[in-house]
């Protein structure tokens, strides 16, 4: 365990509170919104604010990277111990689009400090808690003496995260030997709740596509042809029928295929999450629970595979009857993925269930739209288990741990680099992510401050003893 003594972090922190939050207010003044074309000088407004920051905290090598899109910025600080881990830190500098008639009480970009909250667009999505490490290193450094950090540390801050990453594969494929590690930690996640701080331990994959049905060449009499003929959308609505099976698991041949099973132990964990069904169901305006058989609620939205029906469509949709038999319709599906399944595998399996459930006469098509990979951290993984150590320091309680349901590009980072990825985040369901008036809890920011400080010096003697 990392020596670094807890009241000179504390104090260090305290004594840089003030002015690390006035900059934060500085970068969250930018409105880098990536989704929008009217942005993009700020979203590379706000990758020049931030390398110059990095170099400003004392990183040795801060460079812009270019994209087909939008800048990325990549910041090295070297260790100078041989055997020293590397290291890298994931987050991004891009927000969601926001505007004060969305429901803000004020300007979304003019950030506002009230009750120890701090409002602002990327206040906790991303720029808080990427901007934590700056303040975390230099804590590091003057609780501990040194002059570099205990591990080789970079940076890798995207600028398209809210737009899908649509160039972050490409950019870490081209930049592989740059952001070589032993580990990635992801700070753009949360924690269950302010009083129950915990580690997320894995994302889930996604791949999702657009299934289009041709019948008749137009629209024909469901008088004079009905019954005689295939019907697009009726084929549509068989196949949503047939994708589930009566308990509720996907029916597609091969779906479930190198699933990870959950572990007794880690059910255990889950189990222990002070998690409120009901109060659940109320956040997802949904009136009772329903999944998987055999499984929990936040075993389905956290360790298990799902399909979903996105829409569907077909046929006449106007006010009043025509009877027809259409000549198209439409499905779009998505597929939550998990640790062991592999996203072609899966693109391949609904392909090949869509062809032989279709009956003569239905011509198809099928469109995927790329997929993110699933990850997962075992628990028993030393990298995890420092991380975990440095949060229950900070924190001052036993640290739990979660899974995320969604999915993002850290998994591009594991199967690229070929190594762990952690998560690191202090963020909490309350802070507003994407709505109106974004937050972040300052007390729990401080409290990701130190975990960073700690981390870094424990990191490196897990590598050693490992």
């Amino acid at each position: 365990m990392s020596t670094t003594p807890d009241s000179a972090v504390r104090a260090y922190i305290a004594g840089h509170r003030e002015a690390f939050l006035d900059d934060l207010a500085d970068w969250l003044r930018i409105p880098s919104v990536s989704a929008d074309p009217e942005r993009a000088a700020d979203v590379r407004r706000s990758a020049e604010w931030l390398a110059a920051k990095l170099t400003d905290t004392g990183f040795a090598t801060t460079e812009i990277w270019e994209t087909d899109g939008l800048p990325a910025v990549f910041a090295e600080w070297p260790s100078g111990d041989p055997s020293a881990p590397t290291v890298l830190v994931y987050g991004h500098h891009d927000v969601q689009p926001a505007a004060r008639e969305d429901g803000w009480h004020t300007d979304p970009f003019v950030p506002q400090t009230v009750d120890g909250k701090l409002y602002a667009r990327g206040a906790a999505d991303d720029k808080g808690q990427v901007f934590f490490h700056t303040l975390g290193v230099r804590a590091h450094l003057a609780a501990t003496g040194r002059t570099a950090p205990a591990v080789n540390l970079k940076l890798l801050i995207e600028g398209e995260e809210e737009s899908g990453s649509p160039n972050f594969p490409a950019l870490i494929e081209k930049h592989a030997d740059r952001l070589a590690c032993d580990a990635v930690i992801v700070s753009d996640t949360g924690m269950w709740s302010k009083d129950t701080p915990t580690v997320c331990t894995g994302m889930r994959g996604l791949t999702d596509c657009q299934i289009d049905l041709y019948g008749p060449d137009q629209d024909i009499h469901s008088g004079s042809f009905g019954g005689a003929v295939p019907n697009p959308a009726t084929e549509a609505a068989r196949l949503v029928a047939a994708l589930h099976d009566t308990d509720r698991r996907v029916a597609v041949p091969g779906f479930y295929d190198g699933v990870i099973e959950l572990t007794d132990r880690e059910r255990e964990l889950f189990a222990e999450l002070p998690f409120d069904e009901d109060e659940w169901l109320r956040t997802a305006h949904s009136h009772a629970p329903l999944g998987e058989a055999g499984s929990t609620t936040l075993e389905r939205i956290w360790a298990r595979p799902t399909a979903e029906v996105n829409g569907i469509s077909g046929g006449y949709q106007g006010p009043g009857g025509k009877t027809i038999v259409p000549s198209t319709a439409q499905l779009k599906l998505s597929f939550r993925l998990v640790a062991g399944q592999d996203a072609a595998a899966v693109q391949q399996s609904v392909r090949d269930w869509v062809a032989a459930s279709l009956p003569a006469g239905i011509r198809h098509k099928i469109t995927f739209w790329g997929a993110t990979r699933p990850c997962l951290t075992p628990l028993d993984h030393p990298a995890l288990q420092s991380v975990v150590r440095a949060m229950g320091r900070a924190f001052g309680q036993k640290i739990r741990f979660t899974r995320e349901g969604g999915s993002g590009p850290a998994a591009d980072l594991q199967d690229v680099l070929g190594v762990p990825v952690l998560f690191l985040g202090i963020s909490v369901p309350s802070d507003g992510w994407h709505a109106p008036n974004e937050k972040v809890e300052l007390d729990l920011l401080m409290k990701g401050v130190e975990t960073a400080a700690h981390l870094w010096g424990d990191l490196a003697e897990t590598w050693r003893t490992a």
